[in-house]
């Protein structure tokens, strides 16, 4: 899927899109009270810190919380892709932390909500990296009595 606008990273998200483009995925983690973050902030959502933020790889696994059908957007460069698919995916590193993902390969409607899911990274300019992640396991469906 084509990206509208390639990332332009400011001082805050740097280090996170850097880590990207080595096929990484980093996430701001509180060294004061052991919390990831992500968006990254200026300080700790939990404890206020801005003396103890680091970045920490994480292996960008997780699980597909919930998704939509894209049927009418309202940037112009996805026009001819509708209508796609925008899952929420929850980290296993640590649930409360979702990104948003197309799905590449899975079927308009079809997404596999419980899935396991793995990272990837697509290509939105020449050597500019965005994370996605693709299906790998799908939970089956509940068994009728």
């Amino acid at each position: 899927m084509p990206r509208p606008v390639v990332p332009v990273p400011n001082e805050l998200s740097k280090p996170f899109w850097d880590a990207c483009n080595q096929r990484r995925l980093v996430l701001q983690n509180c060294t004061a009270c052991n919390r990831l973050q992500f968006p990254p902030e200026r300080t700790c959502a939990e404890c206020g810190s801005g003396q103890h933020l680091d970045w920490r790889e994480v292996q960008g696994r997780g699980s597909i919380n919930g998704y939509v059908v894209v049927h009418d957007s309202r940037l112009q460069a996805f026009w001819e892709q509708q209508p796609y698919n925008i899952a929420i995916i929850e980290l296993e590193e640590d649930p409360g932390i979702k990104f948003f993902s197309n799905l590449p390969g899975e079927p308009v409607d079809q997404v596999p909500v419980g899935a396991r899911v793995e990272l990837m990274f697509e290509e939105a300019a020449p050597g500019r990296l965005v994370p996605e992640w693709r299906v790998v396991a799908q939970t089956r469906p509940p068994s009728r009595i």
